[in-house]
């Protein structure tokens, strides 16, 4: 915390740095301003009951920063922009091309950001399109002409392409991941009304369990912080070579492989998935048919979201996808190649072949433990309902974890900066 602290102090105190933390500030305000810009036509009561009865919107909302509740002209938020990333990074693997490009420094990332922005706007639409469809059957939009179906779907894919701007804007000028800080102020910023909600309902009986969600939280908060910086390190030794005069290498280092490594992202993967027979069930319970009805009330108190059944499928999801994109995003045979290339080994096994695999025997087990641990995070709402009762103060783990890594990140990312100031003071 002191350490904190000290670097929020040094920041301030550096000209460039503060120019930078202000400009994000800026930016923080002109989200919010425009997140109270409604859309025209929408019944805005309905829609926060249809909110409470739908998680699936309500993981939505966390990704739109928190705009999908009041259904502003961002409502979708970023979430567009997620999937097409997934998709490019996965597209990546495929195409030896995109591959190929991802290596080319900065002008290939530039490249496949611009490729990124591209597939937005079609996933955008669709979204919207979905979107539109989903309050139409709830009776929640009053317009139902073409021309306002258009101007909807028009007026949402503006939203998120705006908000993609100035993420970028915040990444380029401000300081840390100007996506992630967008979602985080989302998060943040509905705390005073969870908190409002909270205080409203307070008595001695349910004070004691508020009393132990918020040592449960400060439990949660301190693993999160531990496992994201959790890693297990190889030692990894190279060979001393003889250039000329000089002699090269003959020192050790390590590689650090972390536990967490897919990081909120398989939570995303998963709760698309067993939150989707929820949204099903919505679209049955509003048909016309009884037999419709029925099934669609089957399928809603089947997947209850504080039931077994329900927790435990969204638990294995989670493991799943994380050895998964895992497995996508590190690659133990490249990792041996680059090792063997510069002329290193790991103590006791043969470069090549053997590396690759005592790097994915090692990797195999311990994202075992991340994966258990994001397994953990996603089904804690349910966790801390069942021990507490407390319905008001249900931050999702997604949500802690999406907070939590981003104020890492960005002192992280804060300390960096002061370091190359001292070191540009240094050199001039």
């Amino acid at each position: 915390m002191n350490n904190i602290i000290s670097v929020f102090r040094s920041a301030i105190k550096a000209e460039d740095v503060r120019r930078k933390l202000l400009f994000t500030a800026f930016i923080f305000l002109v989200f919010r301003i425009f997140a109270h810009i409604p859309v025209s036509g929408v019944d805005v009561v309905s829609l926060k009951r249809l909110f409470s009865q739908n998680q699936f919107l309500g993981l939505l909302d966390i990704f739109s920063g928190g705009t999908l509740a009041n259904f502003s002209v961002m409502a979708l938020g970023l979430n567009p922009y997620i999937n097409a990333s997934i998709i490019l990074q996965l597209l990546t693997l495929v195409f030896p091309k995109l591959e190929a490009l991802s290596k080319e420094g900065e002008q290939g990332r530039q490249k496949i950001n611009q490729y990124t922005r591209m597939l937005t706007v079609p996933l955008a639409a669709l979204q919207a399109i979905g979107m539109y469809a989903l309050l139409r059957s709830q009776g929640i939009i009053g317009f139902l002409t073409p021309f306002y179906l258009v101007s909807f779907v028009l007026t949402m894919t503006a939203g998120t392409m705006l908000l993609v701007w100035l993420g970028e804007l915040i990444s380029e000028k401000g300081i840390g991941n100007g996506i992630s800080l967008l979602i985080f102020a989302g998060i943040v910023g509905r705390i005073p009304v969870i908190f409002g909600q909270t205080a409203s309902t307070v008595n001695a009986q349910n004070l004691t369990n508020i009393l132990i969600f918020l040592v449960m939280g400060l439990i949660v908060i301190s693993s999160i912080v531990f496992m994201n910086e959790a890693t297990r390190r190889i030692t990894v030794y190279y060979a001393k070579r003889v250039r000329g005069n000089k002699i090269y290498g003959g020192q050790s280092t390590h590689l650090p492989l972390r536990l967490n490594q897919a990081g909120v992202i398989p939570i995303i993967f998963a709760v698309s998935l067993v939150l989707l027979p929820s949204l099903v069930s919505q679209y049955l319970t509003a048909s016309p048919s009884d037999l419709f009805k029925n099934i669609g009330y089957f399928v809603s108190s089947l997947f209850n979201p504080n039931g077994v059944l329900y927790n435990s499928f969204y638990f294995l999801l989670v493991v799943g996808f994380t050895y998964f994109y895992t497995a996508v995003i590190f690659n133990p045979k490249k990792i041996a190649e680059e090792i063997q290339k510069y002329g290193g080994f790991i103590p006791g096994i043969r470069p090549g072949t053997p590396t690759a695999q005592f790097l994915n025997y090692v990797l195999t087990r311990i994202t075992l433990a991340g994966a258990t641990f994001l397994g953990v995070i996603a089904i804690f709402p349910s966790i801390a309902l069942m021990i507490t009762k407390v319905q008001t103060l249900l931050l999702g783990g997604t949500g802690i974890l999406i907070v939590v890594s981003v104020v890492l990140e960005t002192f992280k990312v804060l300390e960096a900066q002061l370091v190359m100031r001292s070191y540009e003071g240094f050199v001039k």
